[in-house]
């Protein structure tokens, strides 16, 4: 039972990655996790340019929002955000609560604890 669980997680967990790299190239998106390896070094604004997420379309940006958003409820929480970095590489470390924190606050503008795919849109093309 916790086998099949853990096999859906990780054919889940895949897709969600090579979703993302039909959107971002490889490259880039290893680019944006090398610079944010140290802890606490995450800067969402610095990270969506590095990967070039802020060269894309309105719609690709949502396509994005929606695989970060792993629960599917049309919002990114405090916990999804901690996992940020590893939606885009299995191996990439957890953001800080600290950083989890920070993102939220600089992309929460209707000040509800939680990111919707309209405030993602506009911090990511702020």
């Amino acid at each position: 039972m916790l086998t099949d669980a853990l096999k859906m997680y990780d054919t889940c967990f895949s897709h969600r990655i090579m979703s993302l790299s039909s959107i971002l190239s490889t490259d880039a998106i290893d680019r944006a996790i090398k610079d944010c390896q140290a802890p606490d070094s995450f800067n969402c604004k610095t990270f969506f340019q590095l990967c070039g997420l802020t060269k894309k379309s309105p719609q690709e940006i949502k396509d994005v929002f929606h695989i970060i958003d792993s629960d599917g409820d049309g919002f990114i929480e405090e916990k999804e955000l901690r996992l940020f970095l590893q939606q885009f590489s299995p191996g990439a470390r957890l953001l800080s609560e600290k950083e989890a924190k920070t993102f939220l606050s600089v992309a929460d503008n209707d000040s509800d604890g939680k990111v919707g795919a309209d405030e993602f849109q506009a911090l990511v093309m702020s």
